[in-house]
């Protein structure tokens, strides 16, 4: 078949097809939206203006804070107007765009996971070289890398969509543009691509959280050798970064190994790493940390202070 582009823009099917429904929806997803907002930029406010930015793992945690507000922005704002719309169609430019940037913000955002998990790695198993190992150098090089990771993911994937032909139906059963929804829609046998689709995505989310789990695993055998108070810090920081590699690997895993075409729930699925995991972060990340909660009411309280002084 001759590869040829019909389509200039995609109508989103949504979430629900229920009216009433969406609208309840709207609410609630503006109210999380709001609630990421809030919460990731107390997170970067904090971090950026407290001693803790000299430290490896809340410099990571302000790249992923980021990342959660960047990520979430390309998705949310036009879900919640979506919602509001009766129709919910989308150019096919603004579409490969959407797909290209969420797709690199969620590549630096695994990226960003597994440095913070090396970050614990050699704080726990080799914790006389830590500073050594993670200098700010070695930091920036890590960002710089899962930047890199990230454009490569997403630029792979996007030139493997261009390439597709479209010659409608223009309807994607989903509330964004994303690469499975849309090889449904393709005029030619997928079969090929849809292998390349999950070697890229899939087996790549697969091996990256496996080996994340494995690090986990040998920090805690390390924690043996902690004492009672070191191994209860350890275990509170390292619970929590479980806790966002979980909430963010398992629906992605679930979504990008199943090949196009599988009947599944990938647009319920998609939102845990959406809207929930980012709302679920800021809340896990300074419930669960004592040094985030101090260093938060020291910045919280100078900011006051400031505020005082000048209207007084």
């Amino acid at each position: 078949m001759e590869n040829q582009n019909n389509v200039t823009e995609f109508v989103f099917m949504g979430l629900w097809g229920n009216r009433q429904l969406e609208l309840l929806f709207l609410v609630l997803f503006l109210l999380c939206y709001l609630a990421v907002l809030m919460g990731n930029f107390i997170i970067l406010l904090t971090i950026t203006c407290s001693h803790l930015i000299e430290q490896p793992m809340y410099y990571f945690l302000c790249h992923l804070s980021l990342m959660d507000l960047c990520y979430t922005s390309t998705v949310v704002p036009r879900l919640i107007r979506d919602l509001g719309a009766a129709r919910k169609n989308i150019s096919y430019n603004n579409c490969m765009t959407q797909l290209f940037t969420a797709h690199m913000l969620g590549g630096v955002e695994i990226f960003i996971l597994v440095s913070m998990a090396l970050d614990r790695y050699v704080a726990i198993v080799k914790p006389l070289h830590y500073m050594v190992i993670m200098n700010r150098r070695r930091c920036n090089m890590l960002i710089f890398v899962a930047w890199g990771a990230g454009f490569w993911h997403s630029v792979s994937l996007l030139l493997v969509v261009l390439s597709l032909p479209f010659c409608g139906p223009n309807q994607i059963d989903h509330y964004v543009c994303d690469v499975k929804p849309l090889l449904k829609l393709v005029c030619k046998d997928i079969h090929v691509v849809n292998i390349l689709v999950i070697a890229n995505s899939g087996m790549v989310a697969v091996v990256i959280f496996l080996v994340l789990v494995a690090s986990y695993i040998v920090i805690l055998c390390n924690l043996r050798t902690h004492s009672s108070l070191g191994r209860r810090k350890a275990l509170s920081t390292c619970s929590s970064h479980i806790m966002v590699v979980v909430l963010f690997f398992v629906p992605c895993i679930y979504i990008y190994v199943l090949p196009a075409g599988s009947e599944n729930k990938d647009k319920e699925i998609s939102v845990f790493y959406t809207v929930i995991a980012p709302m679920l972060n800021p809340l896990i990340y300074t419930l669960r940390n004592m040094e985030m909660k101090i260093a938060m009411g020291k910045v919280w309280s100078k900011m006051a202070h400031s505020e005082f002084k000048s209207i007084g």
